[in-house]
């Protein structure tokens, strides 16, 4: 998966360094570039040809009729450009998605920003782990205390209404913004504390990262019902609103 990641990566490098991008919109107004495409392609492919026969669902290929879709046990979930407003931005807070569900759950999960070169990578119940510039460290938040002034993470390009109101119970605190599934990864990294997403995302955004968080000890869970982010469980491919966050943050 890490192998996939990094090609799908390169593929996206190759169109970054482009002087002029293509940008065209969805049906849903979101952008679409030939990098997403491209990353898209090169997941597909080597999926394919290393794991066989089992079902891929993707941003770049997410018209799966639900009456096929809910029969599946095991299948891959992928963003292969998750945050494409940040790639046009071109701040490099952008990353390849790739998870793997069973049964409802991210068990897998690889979340890899080229530009940053960073990789994260984690197998829920065994750990996760962050290759940064050729070394590879274990990430493990079980027993991080919530900080003094806690660091909470938001989205650098989706700022949601319901998020000042959660802030305020939250009390003081230190803001970060930042995109993509990196918020996710500041958290399994212990860089915050919490990150509420109390706004809409479709499960492709989130089930990599989620892995790599609950990999680490931490948790994901919907808000304000605190029951585990699960996936492929209804029709349609939005979340609930959800938390993650370190063991200690759901203990105060």
């Amino acid at each position: 998966m890490i192998t996939i990641a990094k090609q799908a990566g390169d593929a996206i490098m190759q169109v970054y360094s482009e002087t002029d991008l293509q940008i065209t919109q969805k049906q849903d107004d979101s952008p679409v570039t030939a990098a997403d495409i491209a990353s898209h392609n090169v997941i597909v492919k080597g999926l394919a040809k290393d794991f066989a026969g089992i079902h891929v669902m993707s941003e770049e290929a997410a018209d799966i009729a639900w009456s096929e879709r809910k029969e599946w046990q095991t299948y891959w979930l992928i963003d292969p450009l998750d945050g494409t407003k940040e790639f046009i931005k071109r701040n490099g807070e952008f990353t390849v998605n790739i998870a793997l569900i069973h049964q409802g759950r991210a068990v897998v999960g690889v979340v890899y920003a080229p530009v940053l070169d960073k990789c994260y990578s984690a197998i829920v119940g065994e750990g996760a782990w962050l290759e940064h510039q050729g070394q590879q460290q274990l990430l493990d938040i079980t027993t991080q205390a919530v900080r003094e002034v806690p660091v909470v993470v938001g989205s650098r390009s989706h700022v949601s209404p319901g998020l000042e109101e959660y802030l305020q119970h939250v009390g003081e605190h230190q803001m970060q913004s930042v995109g993509s599934s990196l918020k996710f990864c500041m958290v399994a990294e212990g860089k915050a504390d919490v990150y509420p997403r109390l706004g809409l995302t479709s499960e492709w955004d989130t089930a990599a990262a989620q892995a790599v968080v609950e990999g680490a000890g931490g948790k994901v869970v919907c808000f304000p019902e605190l029951t585990p982010l699960d996936y492929n469980q209804k029709e349609n491919i939005l979340n609930p609103y959800f938390i993650a966050a370190s063991p200690s943050w759901f203990a105060r």
